[in-house]
């Protein structure tokens, strides 16, 4: 399930004070979202104890930001189980690693997104995704293309 701005700004302290360099709280969950901000940044919700139960519900359902990489995504390791599909369909590498990834005999290029190790996926090199950056594209194959499960986004 997606984390929305409007989830942070209920659980924020909605005083408007621009402690945290932003001109409104409803600005402030939106670059939380977006991982522009830290939470701690919001000082009134961590100094004032009159906001302890919206810290500990915030601070909870922000969980998923810190497992996540850049891009927003998340890879259950337990859940996967090596068959390499989403190495194989990632557009970036079948674009710069034709004869590699995307003819099924794994990344021969120095720095590619995914690499298998020990039967694992590992993220190598997010910054390579299509999903990383001012242009990105919110690319799906790797998801769309894991039959465990293994591979999710932030956004759903």
């Amino acid at each position: 399930m997606p984390i929305t701005p409007m989830e942070v700004y209920k659980l924020l302290p909605k005083t408007n004070c621009r402690k945290c360099g932003e001109p409104t709280c409803m600005s402030f969950a939106f670059k939380v979202i977006n991982r522009e901000k830290n939470i701690e940044e919001c000082t009134p919700l961590f100094e004032d104890d009159r906001y302890s139960r919206q810290r500990d519900e915030l601070l909870k359902l922000l969980e998923p930001l810190k497992e996540a990489t850049e891009t927003g995504l998340i890879v259950t390791e337990d859940l996967c189980v090596g068959c390499a599909n989403c190495i194989v369909v990632c557009p970036v590498h079948a674009a710069e690693d034709p004869y590699g990834s995307a003819a099924g005999s794994g990344p021969k290029i120095e720095d590619p997104i995914f690499r298998l190790e020990d039967g694992v996926l590992k993220v190598i090199n997010m910054t390579k995704c299509r999903r990383y950056g001012k242009n990105r594209i919110l690319c799906v194959a790797c998801r769309e293309n894991c039959p465990s499960d293994a591979i999710r986004f932030l956004e759903g």
